[in-house]
């Protein structure tokens, strides 16, 4: 295992002097970097990667040098310590990685482009420039550009623009950040930019094959967030301009460089007048995550990796704050309980997840940090605790002080809690540390004992079994009994006599009331059905998380799936969007308790056609000019539902939709035009329509209708048309890396079409290593096959591939939880099938 040693103890940068000479015909980069900074030792090293070192010069002299290529260093000899000037000419090659310097390619009028763009996160500017490399050695930064240009091309980077001189871009130095997020691009641009009210420029820039008001919403949304952002705060937004790019290829959705963020075109770009409310929101929600983070992440970093969820997990909840300030009617937060929630509870339930902060012993352990469902979805949760517990005066106050004492510099964990702690109070570093460090989370079990007493206890909740090592949470109870403490801090807690509770408080006893505590709730069967019986009077989210926590405890084999199902008919009528969403997260998981095409699967259809039948009615198939937010966003899952249950009327109504828009698919309704292709695609496909939407996706710029596109073709059920697909996996041109991974899991929940995706990732594995490996979504591969393998024979076919890769620096953890993950769900299947499909005829019967 490689060790990780801190350049930064024995080389402080102040300054550096970037130059770049970029062509793009050639696919070089020849390089000048000239570094000021401290030497505490005669003998330094900066990082580096895939640089080609010709002369190092120190203080005007030329040293002696060698490069480590396995430690991604250059070891410097230098004449003395202390003050020092390092001149580095290098070159190096562009790369197609989506790292680094790279490419992005696009079409405009079938003529090919590029646009030249970076992404440095988390150790990937040692592969454009040599420096110390990581998060503690904040710098000053000008950057000097020259590029094969042409006329019409525009160039970014965090600063503006000083001047160009013999074809070189000067730019104003940066303040002091972090080398993870300079970061600059160039190309053919079109661009809009609004000033807030406060004097910062804030701008949306995107490749000219998108049409002019698809930068509009984003514009729209920046300047507000900044705006929204300062007040919050109470803290400045402390560069001139904040510029929002989309770039073609971009591995990551977004990425926070400081002045210069840079987007997926699918998070950033969107026509107003055809885009689902879903979809907005999604884009929204990024942008406000990124724009947190210019204050959160960037003018305070964390000081070394392992505390990463010091900007993620903050960004994560600031977005939701964000947007729910900007758009109050969106209900936003219902949107971080049906997507963050869920995720966090899913991940965090499996025997040896990471926990929030993590120690990195290994390089390549710092990209397998950025584990989604933890460090962002657990932590927001972790931070929507500390939110409900100070408020947001207090929250407020310390951030003020936070910001104040560490701008331009770095801090850990323990400085947050502590300028928490002096704003409010209250000892929030001791309560939070036990989410903070420790993986996993509670199940709270309420139980009236024989005595009739009311008793809470935790244990840590494991999905697929785990090793139960006592933990203990601080656990925020939030419940509606005032005689419920604000804090459970130990293994069990008495709260009375149960009768007298309930006569006084004359409602059903709850926890975790609003849903917004790290941990679930198993109600013993009397005040569960006390609570059901009352379940007409409980907020969309509190039903929502009723049947979150049973849907969970059922997959832990606590209580049986049987049982959801009657919950599933009795609330298939809701209107709220949230509820849905859970309704239909339960009603699709049943689908691995029945074989494909079995009579089983055949009574499973006719239950979804059941749950989905008078809401179809209820919506159609068209969005209608006085449709709710919820009604927006019940329509898909609803008809998702009644195309799975085969209704005739459905099938037809989305084949005429279909027809009826089949010259111009990107002007059906956004809201179900995935569906009516999917449809299309499963029910009337040919091998006409195959090419024709394969020829639609690689032509339009349309990030929304690409997804749809995306969404449908995986479904077709022809084995030529599954391998063209196949084929065209490690064909850039029609498929591009950062989109591979949503066809992969496309053809591999397609029943027709699992094996060939199987075959393929198993046949092609190195392949897809040497093409995204090192990037921190290559283990997530891994994860959406283990989410939709549930067979004896998958599971068996899984250990054999991936055992042999457990060493694997990155991929250690996701192998075994995967693992894990899989041999639960086998187990809860041999275990729950006759009961699950027994009950599913009941219901049906009645």
């Amino acid at each position: 295992m490689a060790e990780i040693k801190r350049l930064y103890d024995v080389f402080q940068p102040d300054h550096y002097d970037v130059y770049f000479d970029i062509n793009r015909q050639n696919k070089t980069i020849h390089g000048k970097t000239i570094i000021t900074g401290n030497a505490d030792k005669l003998e330094i090293a900066v990082n580096q990667k895939n640089l080609v070192v010709t002369e190092v010069i120190a203080d005007g002299k030329p040293v002696d040098f060698t490069t480590d290529n396995q430690a991604e260093t250059l070891n410097i000899q230098l004449p003395k310590t202390g003050k020092v000037e390092l001149t580095i000419t290098y070159h190096t090659k562009l790369t197609d990685s989506m790292m680094g310097i790279y490419p992005s390619y696009y079409q405009v009028d079938g003529v090919q482009k590029q646009i030249i763009g970076t992404q440095f996160e988390t150790t990937f500017a040692r592969e454009a420039f040599p420096g110390v490399d990581e998060p503690e050695a904040k710098a000053t930064f000008s950057l000097a550009i020259k590029f094969d240009e042409h006329d019409g091309e525009t160039i970014l980077a965090n600063m503006p623009e000083d001047h160009v001189q013999n074809g070189v871009h000067y730019f104003v130095p940066t303040v002091k950040m972090s080398t993870y997020l300079v970061a600059f691009a160039f190309g053919e641009l079109q661009s809009k930019i609004t000033t807030t009210d406060s004097g910062v420029k804030v701008g949306v820039f995107a490749t000219k094959a998108h049409q002019a008001n698809e930068l509009d919403f984003a514009l729209d949304i920046a300047k507000r967030a900044i705006e929204f952002y300062e007040d919050f705060y109470q803290t400045p937004y402390p560069l001139p301009h904040s510029w929002q790019l989309a770039l073609p290829d971009f591995s990551a959705g977004a990425m926070e460089n400081w002045g210069l963020i840079t987007y997926r075109e699918s998070y950033l770009l969107l026509d107003t007048n055809n885009t689902s409310l879903d979809v907005k929101q999604l884009v929204a929600t990024v942008i406000t995550h990124e724009l947190a983070h210019q204050w959160f992440g960037d003018l305070v970093t964390m000081k070394w990796w392992d505390d990463l969820w010091l900007n993620e997990s903050f960004a994560n909840m600031m977005e939701y704050v964000a947007v729910d300030a900007l758009n109050p009617d969106w209900n936003i937060w219902e949107l971080f309980q049906t997507s963050d929630v869920p995720a966090a509870l899913q991940r965090d339930a499996t025997d040896g997840v990471q926990s929030v902060h993590v120690d990195v012993n290994d390089p390549a352990e710092i990209d397998a940090l950025f584990d989604s469902a933890i460090v962002y979805a657990k932590g927001a949760r972790m931070l929507v605790m500390v939110r409900s517990l100070l408020g947001d005066e207090a929250l407020r106050k310390g951030l003020k002080q936070y910001f104040a004492a560490h701008q331009y510099g770095n801090a850990t964990g323990s400085d947050l809690w502590q300028a928490l702690e002096d704003a409010s109070g209250l000892k929030i570093g001791a309560i939070m540390d036990s989410w903070l460090e420790q993986p996993g989370y509670p199940v709270v079990t309420a139980n009236v004992n024989d005595q009739g007493k009311l008793i809470l206890s935790q244990q840590q909740f494991f999905i697929g079994g785990g090793k139960d090592e006592g933990r203990i949470w601080k656990i925020p109870l939030n419940g509606n009994y005032p005689e419920t403490p604000q804090i459970m801090d130990d293994k069990t807690l008495e709260l009375g006599d149960y009768q007298q509770l309930r006569a006084q408080n004359d409602q059903p006893f709850r926890l975790n009331i609003g849903n917004n505590s790290h941990y679930i709730v198993k109600y013993d069967e009397k005040l569960l059905q006390d609570i059901l019986h009352h379940a007409d009077t409980l907020t969309p989210i509190d039903q929502r998380q009723l049947l979150q926590d049973l849907r969970l405890l059922a997959s832990a084999q606590q209580v049986s799936y049987a049982d959801l199902i009657p919950l599933l008919v009795r609330f298939s009528t809701s209107h709220s969007a949230t509820v849905n969403a859970e309704i239909y997260q339960i009603a699709n998981s049943l689908r691995m308790f029945v074989e494909p095409a079995s009579p089983a699967e055949q009574q499973l259809r006719e239950l979804f056609d059941r749950l989905s039948h008078q809401q179809v009615q209820r919506l159609g198939w068209l969005p209608k000019a006085d449709d709710s937010n919820d009604d927006q966003l019940t329509r898909p899952f609803v008809l998702n539902a009644s195309l799975y249950a085969q209704n005739e009327a459905s099938i037809q109504q989305a084949h005429e939709l279909f027809e009826r828009y089949q010259n111009d698919l990107i002007d059906l309704s956004a809201d179900v035009r995935g569906l009516v292709l999917k449809n299309e695609v499963q029910n009337f496909g040919s091998e006409a329509l195959f090419t024709k939407l394969l020829d639609d996706y690689q032509k339009t710029a349309d990030a929304s209708f690409k997804s749809d596109i995306r969404l449908a073709l995986p479904n077709t059920t022809n084995p030529e048309l599954i391998q063209q697909i196949v084929n065209n996996f490690e064909n850039a041109a029609v498929i591009k890396p950062q989109d591979l991974r949503a066809w992969y899991r496309g053809l591999l929940n397609n029943e027709a079409g699992q094996q060939a995706a199987w075959d393929w990732i198993r046949n092609d594995w190195q392949w897809l290593e040497d093409t995204v490996g090192g990037d921190m979504e290559f283990a997530t591969f891994i994860t959406v096959t283990a989410n939709i393998f549930h067979t004896p024979a998958r599971l068996a076919e899984f250990e054999s591939f991936f055992t042999p890769k457990l060493q694997t620096p990155g991929l250690t953890r996701e192998i075994k939880m995967d693992l894990d993950l899989i041999k639960g769900k086998v187990s809860l299947i041999n275990k729950e099938r006759n009961v699950v499909n027994d009950t599913i005829n009941q219901v049906l019967n009645k």
